[in-house]
């Protein structure tokens, strides 16, 4: 009888703590929902991009909202809110209390302005990504940020943010990725956060800041201002003595060494602006450190092994006359680099990679083993310090923009079949990544750029995996499976004109959008036009101009005028069909890359390129 009711105790119990958790569970969920009501209702969004409908009262309603994201699809908790580039204003609601799930807060790139909340890793405690960059911020950095003891990535960048670094950051000891530069901090950069983050481009562009990592060192204003005054009297008068005989000085100096500079601008070739001290200062110090002898980690056995001080020795110390137009200048610098042989090879040097040593290492293996004859062979690397180096083979002809719009601003004189070759081997290279893997290699910032030659004019595509270099936040399985990457910071690595339209909405790279991006690469070769160009009578960019000239009937009108009239119009015009289809608004009505190298190969097929573009393995997804 005990027994028994001892029994009916634990089941009243457990039915108990059952209906408290049900209860719970509605109370959390109902939070959420007030928390993305008041967030919608408290900030200001001009475009209309936070069409949230709170009629609806399903179960898991708000997981379907744009920039939202939830736990499970059966209830209403949040657990990410990502709303970047929507063109937001206002300041950070307080309604993010009721969203105490959440673990990712993205509002990078809007208007919101005022200061960042001191309680927002109390509203928020179980943070593991932060990103406010790139709006109008101001105040100082709350020291309470260091409570959000789940934070992996915290992103204030491109703000006006002011006042000094907290220390307390430093007890972030899950943080992995850390970006204060381009603000209005002063005073020292924690030497605990310099340890931990020793890259100069997470604190750069902040005018008052000092300290390791930065080149500007700490001390020299923390003179008391009180004497100021007597200084400035003193410093008068003597140089109310001497003004004559500095002028005089800087007379003659001026006179005896302009010549020896003209000599010295020239031989820069005009880079100084653009390369200048600060461009300089980091190959003098490789050049200067022990780390000459480094070795450079090559991805197949050389005969000969090759060490940073050869690339030095091949790059005339990266000097500014050995810079290539080569890939996307938004990742880096390249070089030409001449081995004593007379071979040559291409050194990338990054700008700002956000990887650890050991992750850098492991995408240089992922990457590194990629071998196509459609893609720039990735052949090494070097890590010195902060500084990342990649080696490629290199590409005799330089990126596919050059050629079709050289820097002397000379016409063109490359022929029909040359473009039709280039964009049957860009889109074999591009078919390969995406399907040739069971998670595709999705390109996110593909242009014309991306499109290297060499000496026999054969496309190779470059920059493949780098945006990975930038963003440490892995991306979600689900998501490459189904041809998709991590989002794209905004404004960082995409080129202005091939960005699809629905990137504006959810910026998360695809497969597709790489098919809309190189749908503008042809269209680029088709009419030799700028993806940023129109025309008088149909202004706007490359795609809208052939759009609108095609609704028109004048589609020939399209070509570029050198090649017209030439016996391969109907090519041409078949070609930029091609090219109108991957440029299509809706992506589902995008061909798969595989299609169009088939279209695109089908279209060349009257010509010698058979032998060239022999089938090369495309195992998964081609009739995606």
């Amino acid at each position: 009888m005990r027994g028994h009711w001892r029994s009916h105790r634990a089941a009243v119990f457990l039915l108990h703590l059952l209906l408290a958790s049900a209860a719970f569970a509605a109370a959390t969920d109902e939070d959420d929902v007030r928390c993305l009501r008041g967030l919608k209702d408290s900030i200001g969004d001009p475009d209309g991009r936070l069409n949230w409908n709170f009629s609806n009262d399903t179960v898991g309603f708000v997981c379907s909202f744009n920039g939202v994201s939830c736990w499970n699809s059966q209830e209403n908790r949040v657990i990410s809110i990502s709303l970047p580039s929507m063109s937001l204003t206002g300041g950070i609601p307080s309604s993010l209390q009721f969203c105490r799930a959440a673990t990712t807060l993205d509002l990078s790139g809007n208007s919101f302005s005022g200061s960042i909340p001191p309680d927002l890793c109390e509203w928020l405690p179980f943070l593991v990504t932060l990103d406010l960059s790139g709006n109008a911020l101001s105040g100082s950095i709350p020291s309470e940020l260091s409570n959000c003891g789940f934070l992996n990535s915290l992103d204030l960048s491109s703000n006006s943010l002011s006042g000094k670094i907290p220390a307390s950051l430093s007890r972030l000891d899950r943080l992995k990725r850390l970006d204060l530069s381009h603000n209005s901090l002063s005073g020292q950069v924690p030497p605990s956060l310099a340890s931990t983050f020793p890259s100069s481009a997470l604190f750069d562009f902040n005018d008052d800041l000092c300290g390791r990592p930065l080149s500007s060192h700490c001390g020299s204003r923390s003179r008391s201002l009180t004497h100021t005054g007597l200084i400035i009297v003193i410093a008068a008068g003597v140089l109310g003595a001497a003004v004559s005989l500095l002028i005089a000085y800087a007379v003659w100096r001026f006179c005896y060494s302009s010549g020896t500079k003209r000599k010295r601008l020239k031989s820069s070739d005009g880079a100084s602006g653009k390369y200048g001290d600060e461009g300089r200062r980091w190959a003098e110090r490789l050049r200067a450190s022990h780390n000459r002898l480094m070795p450079v980690s090559l991805f197949q056995k050389p005969i000969v092994k090759v060490k940073l001080a050869d690339l030095m020795l091949a790059t005339s110390d990266f000097h500014p006359t050995h810079i290539l137009a080569s890939g996307s200048a938004r990742f880096g610098t390249s070089y030409k680099a001449v081995l004593p042989d007379g071979s040559a090879l291409t050194v990338k040097r990054l700008h700002g990679c956000a990887l650890g040593d050991k992750q850098f290492r492991a995408e240089m293996s992922r990457i590194g083993h990629l071998r196509h004859p459609n893609l720039v062979p990735l052949l090494g690397f070097c890590v010195v310090e902060d500084e990342r180096l990649l080696i490629y083979k290199h590409m005799a002809r330089g990126n596919l923009t050059s050629l079709l719009r050289p820097p002397n601003a000379l016409p063109t004189a490359v022929d029909w079949r040359t473009r039709l070759r280039i964009g049957i081997g860009a889109a074999r290279g591009l078919a390969w990544l995406h399907h040739g893997f069971q998670i595709p290699f999705a390109l996110q910032t593909f242009s014309s750029c991306s499109v290297l030659l060499d000496e026999d004019y054969e496309a190779r595509i470059t920059d493949i995996g780098l945006p990975r270099l930038f963003k440490s936040s892995p991306s979600n399985s689900s998501d490459s499976a189904a041809g998709k990457t991590r989002p794209l910071l905004s404004g960082d690595f995409v080129e202005f004109g091939y960005v699809p339209p629905e990137y504006a909405s959810n910026p998360t790279a695809t497969t597709k959008g790489d098919v809309y991006a190189f749908g503008v690469v042809l269209l680029e070769l088709a009419t030799g036009q700028k993806p940023t160009e129109g025309s008088a009578d149909a202004p706007g960019n490359l795609v809208d101009w052939v759009s609108k000239l095609s609704f028109k009937g004048r589609l020939l009108d399209c070509l570029d005028i050198s090649l017209r009239g030439k016996g391969d119009d109907e090519e041409m015009l078949e070609f930029l069909g091609i090219a109108k289809c991957c440029v299509s608004y809706n992506p589902k009505e995008r061909p798969t890359m595989y299609h169009v190298y088939q279209s695109l190969k089908n279209t060349g097929s009257g010509r010698d390129f058979s032998e060239q573009f022999d089938e090369f393995p495309l195992v998964y997804g081609k009739d995606d």
